[in-house]
């Protein structure tokens, strides 16, 4: 019997259209949008089906797009195969993503955990706008080689580091911009296969997030949080996680912390995970998935 694990997307799989079709078809996924309606003061279900995208984009209104989409998409696969939901044994998610994990594994409520990535987005957006900054995606070369890219590159005063280690040779760095645009040259130069700045709105997973992480954790103390079902895997530390006082740290360390989603993966594979299940916008995971293992073997549940 296959060991199975829910992994959830993160910022950037969003697109325009994205749970239509779902609300469209099953009244369990129109449901969540509805209530999200509620919760959020706004239509998100306009601004995901009908964009523009600029509004999607947009940190503050993507976090709780994606979140309640990969709901949704949950949603479906509960009604086309129950028992793939309840014999689920571990959950993953990218980033914000790891809110719908928490979700998903009954640590947190849906309103509770809706609200906390409103205020989320809404703290990494203020933070983005205090210091000009971003992130580059860099394809092709090793992470000791572009971390001591950022060390060569970085001027005094400035922050650049790596902040999302994916998966073999695909690591994205954040920074101040003019840092940001000297490592995509000297990576480039390094013999990087692709450089590709990220249509994001600042360093995320940096010390430059630092002003959101006070206003998350007070969101955080306020929700109550209990045992998930199931061990949910920390972007901090790639490890599994049930008690509910350490989920809530490694949610505020988050936000000025490396995502280590290429470790994420091998621990789950080295635990005889060999079925997993990419659930919400896009076919990120799945293919970050492939490069780390080719023989693994994910479904994607879109949305």
């Amino acid at each position: 019997m296959s060991k199975i694990a829910f992994l959830f997307p993160g910022q950037g799989a969003q697109t325009v259209g994205m749970g239509a079709q779902l609300a469209e078809r099953l009244p369990a996924a129109r449901q969540l949008f509805e209530r999200a309606a509620e919760v959020l003061g706004y239509d998100l279900a306009e601004i995901c089906f009908n964009g523009p995208d600029e509004d999607l984009d947009s940190t503050v209104y993507s976090q709780p797009a994606l979140f309640v989409t990969s709901l949704a998409a949950l949603e479906s696969l509960r009604q086309e195969s129950p028992q793939t939901v309840d014999a689920c044994a571990a959950a993953a998610g990218l980033s914000l993503g790891e809110y719908t994990a928490i979700v998903f594994a009954g640590a947190m409520e849906f309103d509770a955990g809706l609200k906390l990535v409103q205020r989320r987005g809404q703290a990494m957006q203020e933070a983005s706008d205090r210091t000009p900054s971003g992130m580059v995606s860099i394809l092709g070369l090793d992470p000791d080689r572009v971390q001591r890219l950022c060390d060569e590159v970085r001027q005094e005063g400035e922050i650049l580091q790596c902040a999302n280690f994916l998966c073999p040779r695909n690591v994205a760095v954040s920074g101040h911009n003019a840092a940001c645009e000297r490592i995509a040259e000297a990576a480039t130069q390094a013999g990087a296969m692709k450089v590709v700045p990220l249509a994001v709105a600042g360093a995320f997973h940096t010390p430059i997030m630092d002003s959101a992480v006070e206003r998350l954790a007070a969101a955080l103390a306020d929700v109550p949080m209990r045992k998930p079902r199931i061990p949910v895997i920390s972007n901090v530390d790639a490890r599994p996680h049930e008690d509910p006082e350490e989920l809530r740290q490694l949610l505020i360390r988050q936000v000025v912390s490396p995502v280590r989603w290429d470790d994420s993966m091998r621990y789950l594979l080295g635990q005889g995970f060999d079925l997993f299940y990419e659930i919400g916008a896009g076919r990120v995971l799945r293919g970050l998935l492939k490069r780390i293992d080719r023989e693994a073997n994910c479904e994607n549940v879109s949305c």
